[in-house]
Parts: C-alpha cells; structure tokens; sequence
C-alpha cells in the first residue's frame, strides 16, 4: 500500500470516529451546524428552558455510548456526554415518565423494547460498557398503562452466554 493511500485511508477512519463521538468539536466554538455537519441528524431533539437545545446520538445496537449534546441559546456547544453509565443509570427512578427517561438516556434500541401483557409492562433496553469493560444492558420496566419507571436491571451480556463481551469504552 503506498504512503498515499495509507494517509487517505487514515483520514477516512479519523473522520468517521470524530463523527461517532463528535471528538474535536471545542465546546464554546463550534456551533450547532458544525455538530450536525460532523455527527449527522440526531435521534431526537429537545428544546432547552431559556434556550438551546439537547440533541441525541444513539450509536447502537452494537455500539455501546448514546451521546447528548447540548447547544445553548447562542447556538454553540456547550458539552457532550456519553450518558450510558452508571451516574446516569441511578438517576432513573421509580415515578419517571417515559420523555424523562428519553430525555436521560435517549431512544432505547427499538428491536429490544418488548411489552408484556400479563404484566402490562413495557421494556427499554440500553447497551452499554460496564465499568469492568464488558458488554451489558440496562433495562427500564415501565408501568403500562401508566407509562411511568416501576423499576430498572442490568445485566451482562455474559450472563446469557457462557463467554465474556469485552467492549472497547
């Protein structure tokens, strides 16, 4: 492979791993067009009290980050945060309705919401990257009819399989 192509094909993956985490984008100087040039549409998006908005960045099913950006009233960026982890995890609570749910953590993956009738209880489900590396998911369990948290799990992936996922974090 020559030196040329070597250096194309660099830049290709760099570019698509700036798009991925939205890495390079400095918050207070990139504007909002800059983050939907370099990470793509989002998911979802929500208008911010006083201003700004909070955009949504799924990368599942097999990726394991959901990232919120968050722009203010200015339309430059403020942050972004992967916020499938734990300090985000605890924060879902028994009561939550589903948009404060969404609003936390993002669009589950669709393939594994489930409801279940007997129960009435509808499912969402996040991958995500424990905090020893390995390949797991956080489930919330939502009152049916309610459309309220009852209750949340997690759980490895290894735990349905008798290997370990490592996950890159």
């Amino acid at each position: 492979m020559s030196v040329r192509c070597f250096a194309v094909v660099c830049c290709l993956f760099l570019s698509a791993c700036a798009g991925y985490s939205g890495r390079g984008l400095v918050p207070g100087v990139a504007g909002e067009a800059e983050v939907l040039a370099t990470m793509g549409a989002p998911a979802m998006r929500w208008a911010r009290p006083g201003g700004g908005a909070q955009l949504a960045y799924p990368r599942g099913p097999a990726g394991v980050h959901t990232y919120m950006v968050f722009v203010d009233a200015a339309g430059r960026l403020e942050r972004i945060v992967n916020v499938l982890d734990a300090v985000h995890f605890a924060r879902v609570q028994a009561g939550m309705t589903q948009d404060e749910v969404l609003r936390l953590l993002g669009p589950p993956q669709p393939q594994w919401t489930a409801y279940f009738p007997a129960r009435d209880e509808l499912v969402w489900e996040w991958r995500y990257c424990d905090s020893w590396g390995e390949a797991a998911r956080f489930d919330v369990l939502f009152d049916g009819t309610a459309k309220t948290v009852r209750s949340t799990l997690s759980w490895t992936e290894g735990q349905k399989s008798e290997y370990r996922i490592d996950c890159a974090q």
